[in-house]
């Protein structure tokens, strides 16, 4: 599960970024908090205007995963599966609307844990080259941290755990050394943290290639988990096949008892979406995986995007600790009974026209109080209470003229 993800200097975000999954002392939602000792957020959702630096935000990660991750890929000569695309191009761009940023290194950093133990990767670059970068590990019943190696420059240095084994410490200047090492050496925790990053599920629709025969499951007993969510939001499908001739999906309908099949083109662009998305959100809370999606609600009814929402808030349903990033436009589940308050965030550009990010749980009324958990979220961020853009406020008055 991840703790928190922090980074610098990349595309409209200038300065470090702190984005957290370590839950509030909030009285909302207890219960669907992950890791109950020291819970977990199962969700985070980002708003904000176009611009704002929502998708950026999404793309940073995206960019950490992928510099750890391809390595490994392109050794097995396997492209990254579908359910890891990457959300738009992945360079690692800096910011470019000052003067000095563009000579400084990209900085990721992030805290995340795998069984009794919280592990700290941090990776630094400059132009392509890895400038800094290292690995540590601390169990959670102790204090200690130690480091399982450290690079600064071509200079590498490992901790005792593995300094034990004859490794090779020259590795290409662009090649992470966490790749490296999961590559090269059979060393149990080097594997651990890799097949971790391995799992994070990068998923953008609209920038994938629609592909029946690897987007459509025929495993049955993921089928009728999605048949049956299908069925549980209202939309009443008896079955699916899949041609592989003509490579088309066909979708069954039971009218009257009789069956009916319909094209997956003539369906609703949101049930084709849904259709879509489950085959690759059920395996994630199965096997309790990150997913990260830009503009989830894309397409999607306000009772669909909520029930997505409440599959990774159950924890009758979410029994894996499986979590869920997203960017969102959708007002309607700004609700105070669908999220925490330190599970909203927005994102919006500053005077300096760099990206910055804030929960909702930061904000302070002017007389320094929080804002209530019994408030109306979506109403205030359209107000611009929340730092909300003129437009929005604009919006709201053009509503109450009608």
């Amino acid at each position: 599960m991840i703790c928190q993800f922090s980074f610098k200097n990349f595309k409209s975000y200038k300065d470090e970024t702190v984005f957290d999954f370590q839950a509030a002392n909030l009285p909302e939602f207890k219960d669907s908090l992950l890791d109950t000792s020291r819970p977990l957020l199962p969700v985070n959702v980002i708003y904000g205007s176009n611009g704002g630096g929502k998708s950026n935000l999404l793309k940073a990660f995206s960019c950490l995963v992928t510099i750890v991750v391809r390595p490994i890929y392109d050794l097995r000569k396997n492209q990254i599966p579908f359910i890891q695309q990457r959300i738009g191009d992945l360079t690692c761009e800096p910011f470019l609307l000052d003067e000095g940023s563009k000579d400084q290194p990209t900085e990721f950093n992030v805290f995340f844990r795998i069984g009794g133990n919280e592990y700290r990767y941090y990776i630094a670059l400059l132009k392509e080259q890895i400038t800094s970068e290292s690995l540590s590990r601390r169990s959670l019943k102790g204090k200690r941290t130690a480091v399982l190696f450290e690079r600064e420059g071509s200079r590498i240095t490992l901790g005792m755990s593995i300094s034990k084994k004859s490794i090779n410490r020259d590795v290409n200047s662009k090649m992470s050394y966490l790749s490296f090492l999961a590559i090269n050496y059979d060393l149990p925790v080097i594997a651990e943290v890799q097949k971790w990053f391995e799992s994070v599920i990068i998923w953008n629709d609209a920038g994938t290639k629609f592909d029946p025969g690897t987007m459509f499951t025929e495993d049955p007993v993921l089928k009728k988990d999605l048949i049956h969510s299908m069925n549980d939001m209202g939309i009443d499908i008896h079955d699916y096949r899949i041609d592989r001739e003509t490579n088309r999906i066909w979708i069954q309908r039971k009218i009257n008892k009789r069956k009916y099949e319909l094209s997956f083109d003539d369906e609703s662009a949101g049930t084709k979406k849904l259709l879509i998305s489950l085959p690759v959100l059920l395996p994630a809370l199965a096997e309790g995986r990150l997913v990260i999606i830009d503009e989830l609600d894309s397409k999607l009814h306000p009772k669909l995007l909520r029930y997505i929402i409440y599959l990774f808030t159950n924890k009758e349903i979410n029994k894996k600790g499986a979590q869920l990033v997203f960017t969102s436009h959708d007002m309607a589940t700004m609700r105070n009974d669908v999220f925490r308050r330190d599970e909203i965030w927005f994102a919006a550009l500053n005077d300096d026209h760099a990206s910055e990010i804030y929960s909702l749980y930061e904000i302070r009324r002017e007389n320094g109080m929080r804002i209530n958990h019994t408030a109306a979220y979506a109403r205030q961020y359209l107000e611009g209470r929340y730092g909300a853009d003129p437009y929005l406020r604009n919006m709201l008055s053009w509503e109450e003229t009608e």
